[in-house]
């Protein structure tokens, strides 16, 4: 009996579309867009009200500004690919807003060593998920991923520029964000 009687087909080289994996981006990078307009809102409700504090609230009202466009895209992609958001937004919602709050009673540079933290996770996990798009043949989606990729560097300099790194205990916040973002990236995917 040859492969032609069976109905084997052996598969193409190299990866193809795999529909439940592009899910699993649009779920996290929803999660992760929901997270970071939190953060920035959280951030901006310390800053706001304080007229010395008047830059930084306008710089954090322009980045949460660009988070938020991305939520809205990925509100869509999730209708239009009929996938499930994940069980976890309520979590991520108190989870941002206090992250945000809680590093901006630190400081500016604090809240841009947050900025900076997430950013420098977000914008190497777009990098990834880019290159598994390009391999899928999943262009559009590519592109798209490559401009938010393109604004979390931005928002990332920006923070850098800021003074993130002279925050004080910037090397341990800076790691123990990095980590929350991480894990939340993985639990996201799946729940």
């Amino acid at each position: 009996m040859s492969k032609a009687d069976t109905g084997f087909v052996p598969p193409l080289p190299g990866k193809r579309r795999n529909s439940r994996r592009v899910e699993e981006m649009v779920r996290v990078d929803h999660a992760g867009e929901y997270g970071a307009v939190a953060i920035y809102q959280g951030q901006r409700a310390i800053f706001k009200g304080l007229p010395h504090k008047a830059r930084i609230a306008r710089q954090l009202e322009e980045m949460e500004a660009d988070e938020q466009h991305h939520l809205d895209t990925f509100d869509r992609l999730i209708f239009e690919r009929g996938t499930r958001p994940t069980a976890l937004a309520p979590i991520w919602d108190v989870a941002g807003h206090a992250l945000g709050a809680a590093t901006a009673l630190m400081g500016e540079k604090a809240a841009h060593a947050c900025t900076e933290a997430v950013e420098s996770v977000i914008e190497k996990h777009y990098a990834g998920q880019i290159e598994e798009l390009h391999a899928m043949g999943e262009a559009e989606l590519a592109a798209l991923f490559t401009k938010f990729r393109e604004e979390e560097l931005e928002h990332r300099d920006l923070a850098i520029e800021e003074g993130a790194r002279q925050a004080p205990g910037y090397a341990l916040l800076s790691k123990a964000i990095e980590a929350g973002c991480r894990v939340a990236i993985k639990v996201s995917e799946r729940i």
